[in-house]
């Protein structure tokens, strides 16, 4: 194979380099960056609230019963607080984590299926895929749910590939992987885990009229994995909380899907301009998969290939005419486009010394890109608020060191291009890798503006252990981590809607309410944002500031002087 041949050992080497080193970055670079709200604050504290109760069947956030969502992630990261402490690389690494695995996983992979130049290409292809390398480093639940479904699809077409190379034993074994990731999914984000593998093989099978397939899925052994993986603790939640069966599955799924009741509408076009910039540099080899693979479809034989469009597809085409949008739920597509952009240039190595001189101009382009982007540097933060200038002063200089990495490793790799593919395709795709971390990265300038963080260190030690902390119609996600405290919800209630009427005496329903509260409890502290502070000055409520920042205030009692 004369793609296979390129692997010499000089480029092995090259790729083992590239890949050692960004793997470095992949992992350094979780701590760099203060936690952010909504989704980075709000599992951090689930976690941590997890991991001192003890509690690892009822979730909670704020101590409200919050069913939203599976604890597998809260589950993970409460673990991590309990080996290794609280902080921010600790709560973002089951995402980093799952995401680094999962970059390993499709290597694997497409290595089994389409050959090791394949395999090498895809991993590289997915580490250098903009929206993977910025979810691999946010704390929230997309990544991992990624992760498993798409162990899930993996581990489907190495079954279906161990069973045309007359393999029985190792393909049930790969059916139970697939089972139990799907599994593992489920306890992640819900039934998603089930329903998206479901929809993507009825795809194929009526596409493909590969109704055979069914026969080699092991579904009775399967669903028994299925079941040992998940019943346990959705029996055990159910048992404790009869009210969770209800929120968990009508609300939290068919409401998600059917209504607005989230308020994460969106345009059905949403989605499309996130696979766009989240697939960036591959666009080209994306369409050239696409035409290869409709000319080569027939009917009735297996092509991981087909399975691999049709995951697309279908997930797009899902979460595109659900009323509930957000940009993580696209984030399980770029695997599988991954390894078809990884094969369409193997394929054409297989029969050309060097890359087309499309892929030169591929390389130029981005350079040309990174070049255009220095001339709208004074467009960062135009619209920004006057006391955000120098935050976007500071975002202004990652952004320069950025557009300078995509420049310099893209015109390297153009230059390569005829000399060496596999190493022009290495910089091109470290190059753009550097150009996501640093760029995501850097948003802790912006980032710590709305982090709680330094108004938490601020506090922290004024705040007696005892003390009650109120948050004043206002549901802050960074704040209560940071303070290593829960807070107890005044009048506005937002996402604790449903743990709050569960639990009605752990809040308090009214502004006047509170007021009475505070008046009777001289220990008390009360997080609120600015403008309510000031409403509440002007009633005349005792106050002393004990930290405030632009969009919080944390206050107490008025203090009295010690006598003399």
């Amino acid at each position: 194979m004369f793609a296979e041949r390129q692997l010499t050992p000089l480029n092995t080497v090259a790729l083992l380099i590239v890949f050692v080193l960004a793997s470095i970055l992949w992992f350094a670079t979780l701590d760099y960056r203060h936690l952010i709200p909504t989704d980075e604050g709000r599992y951090a504290q689930m976690a941590r609230e997890m991991m001192v109760s003890g509690d690892y069947i009822t979730p909670r956030y704020n101590d409200y019963k919050y069913f939203e969502k599976p604890p597998l992630h809260i589950w993970a990261s409460a673990i991590t607080f309990q080996l290794f402490g609280l902080g921010e690389w600790q709560a973002r690494f089951w995402s980093g984590l799952t995401g680094y695995l999962t970059i390993l996983l499709v290597g694997f992979t497409a290595v089994k299926l389409f050959g090791r130049v394949t395999g090498y290409l895809s991993a590289l292809i997915l580490l250098s895929s903009p929206m993977w390398v910025v979810g691999g480093h946010f704390n929230a639940l997309d990544m991992g749910l990624s992760a498993f479904l798409n162990l899930a699809l993996c581990s489907l077409l190495l079954a279906q590939h161990a069973y045309q190379q007359h393999r029985p034993q190792s393909s049930r074994l790969w059916m139970w992987v697939c089972w139990l990731a799907m599994g593992l999914a489920t306890l992640s984000k819900g039934l998603i885990g089930i329903v998206i593998p479901g929809m993507v093989l009825f795809a194929y099978i009526v596409t493909r009229f590969d109704w055979k397939l069914l026969s080699r899925l092991h579904i009775l052994s399967g669903l028994v994995i299925f079941l040992i993986v998940t019943a346990p603790w959705f029996i055990a939640v159910s048992i404790q909380n009869p009210e969770f069966a209800h929120f968990f599955f009508i609300y939290e799924h068919f409401e998600r899907f059917t209504a607005t009741a989230h308020g994460r509408t969106a345009p059905a076009y949403f989605f499309l301009p996130l696979v766009l910039v989240g697939f960036l540099p591959w666009m080209p080899q994306f369409f050239r998969s696409a035409w290869q693979t409709l000319k080569e479809y027939r009917i009735g034989s297996f092509s991981a290939e087909w399975m691999l469009w049709a995951w697309f597809a279908v997930i797009l085409i899902f979460f595109s005419i659900s009323r509930s949008k957000l940009p993580g739920y696209i984030m399980p597509v770029f695997p599988a486009l991954t390894i078809l952009a990884a094969k369409s240039i193997a394929d054409y190595l297989e029969s050309h010394a060097h890359l087309s001189i499309g892929w030169r101009l591929q390389t130029l382009f981005f350079a040309l890109l990174a070049l255009t982007g220095f001339f709208f540097l004074s467009e960062i933060g135009r619209n920004g608020q006057p006391d955000e200038v120098a935050a976007y002063q500071a975002y202004t200089v990652w952004i320069v060191i950025a557009l300078s990495c995509l420049l310099a490793f893209s015109l390297v790799a153009s230059l390569f291009a005829k000399r060496n593919s596999l190493l022009s395709i290495a910089l091109f795709a470290f190059g753009f890798f550097l150009t996501a971390t640093i760029a995501g990265t850097g948003h802790e300038t912006l980032g710590r503006a709305v982090s709680g963080y330094d108004l938490a260190q601020r506090v922290k030690s004024q705040i007696p252990k005892d003390a009650k902390i109120y948050s004043v119609r206002l549901l802050d996600h960074t704040v209560p981590f940071y303070l290593e405290r829960n807070t107890i919800m005044v009048e506005f209630t937002d996402e604790l809607t449903f743990g709050a009427k569960q639990e009605p005496q752990k809040w308090v329903p009214t502004l006047s309410e509170f007021i009475i509260v505070w008046n009777q409890d001289p220990n008390a502290i009360a997080l609120m944002r600015p403008d309510q502070f000031v409403e509440l000055e002007g009633l005349g409520l005792p106050m002393e500031v004990l930290g405030r920042d632009s969009r919080r205030v944390v206050v107490r009692h008025p203090q009295e002087p010690l006598r003399q």
